[in-house]
């Protein structure tokens, strides 16, 4: 790049220091580090509310290639906190490009560093795990970053997903579509909301905070527990809600955190992961099938494999096949399930996108059902 950029400074929880240039706002910003592996669609990831509250490291050594449009926005706003990078393009090569990665970031009020060897770090978060970070391009001097960084509270015990819920009701979809699908909204993407419409679902999404009871009155034929950041285990309210859903005995659809509330409802404890998994290459089998896909991940949480596995009333459905850690899973008395991983892509493979299809016939037959007993 041939502008002359400030100084920005990185430093980790652990005493880590890295010293780089500032793009993006002007100012400072701290978040749980995270690195993501994909090589494109940084976009999307960018507006993942699965993201908020964390620092998010792009492995991929060139940033911002072919610009931003607001086709591939997940959500309303750039949810992550701050970006780390080794190379911000600010010249892109797709013509449909409304404007650059720094602009976008301008305009989100994002802190960014680049010029970090991200390969490095990324090992070292690998190596040490999880923390938080603070960047700053406003305040150079380390040891006042490690004093504001040691009043950061740490992801565990965090409810996030109540800011990142819309806070009003609204609908997707056709009226006239077949099925109706009430969706809990703890942080969802809008190409999930665009997956399950587009195979035939009204829906009608609603705030973290919706009781039941409200949902109901909606009459949907089945539910949808969607993403989001933060700690499951701080969320009460949506693991008894949930409870609530499931005595309905209608189908329930939950991807990332929606697998996370399904355990806890089930009373399987979830835990904090070493690093978490993100990325848009982890290979996931489906046990039911014996295939292998090729899944988006997005999640530092994930629910405790000794207890499911003794848990009488679920059955594993798919397991990650470098850690060997639950990747999906299915109640046996009821017409619920769940994978950890994120099916609607956006960015990466297709692969796994047959899940919403298995959900949309799980409806279906259980429409069918209710019909032929005079429901």
């Amino acid at each position: 790049m041939t502008n002359v950029r400030k100084p920005a400074v990185l430093v980790l929880a652990d005493g880590y220091v890295l010293h780089g240039q500032a793009f993006g706002k002007i100012g400072t910003t701290t978040g749980e580090i995270c690195f993501n592996t994909g090589m494109t669609g940084y976009q999307e990831v960018f507006t993942d509310p699965s993201y908020y509250g964390q620092v998010l490291i792009m492995n991929s050594v060139h940033v911002g290639n072919y610009g931003v449009k607001k086709e591939d926005i997940q959500s309303d706003t750039v949810k992550i906190k701050g970006l780390i990078c080794r190379n911000l393009e600010d010249r892109f090569s797709r013509y449909q490009a409304e404007g650059s990665v720094e602009e976008y970031l301008l305009k989100n009020n994002i802190v960014a560093i680049e010029g970090i060897d991200t390969r490095a770090l990324v090992a070292h978060v690998r190596t040490k795990g999880a923390m938080n970070c603070i960047i700053s391009s406003e305040i150079l001097d380390v040891e006042e970053l490690k004093r504001m960084l040691a009043e950061v509270p740490d992801m565990s015990g965090l409810e996030l997903a109540s800011i990142v819920s819309t806070d009003k009701e609204y609908e997707v979809g056709s009226p006239d579509a077949p099925y109706k699908v009430a969706v809990m909204d703890y942080g969802v993407k809008k190409n999930i909301l665009a997956c399950l419409a587009e195979r035939g679902a009204y829906l009608k999404v609603f705030p973290a905070d919706t009781p039941a009871e409200r949902l109901r009155e909606f009459n949907p034929d089945g539910y949808f527990i969607s993403n989001g950041p933060g700690d499951p285990a701080a969320m009460p309210y949506a693991v008894e809600n949930l409870k609530k859903i499931l005595d309905e005995e209608k189908p329930v659809f939950g991807i990332c955190l929606g697998q996370q509330l399904l355990a806890l409802a089930n009373d399987i404890p979830t835990f904090k992961m070493h690093h978490g998994h993100r990325g848009l290459n982890h290979p996931v089998k489906n046990i039911i099938s014996g295939q292998c896909e090729i899944t988006t991940q997005n999640h530092g949480f994930g629910v405790d494999p000794d207890a499911v596995r003794s848990h009488p009333d679920i059955e594993v459905t798919h397991v990650n096949l470098n850690d060997d850690s639950i990747e999906g899973i299915r109640m046996k008395s009821k017409p619920a399930f769940s994978v950890q991983y994120h099916p609607e892509s956006t960015p990466g493979p297709f692969d796994s996108r047959y899940l919403f299809d298995d959900f949309m016939k799980l409806i279906e037959e259980h429409k069918l059902a209710a019909t032929a007993e005079g429901y």
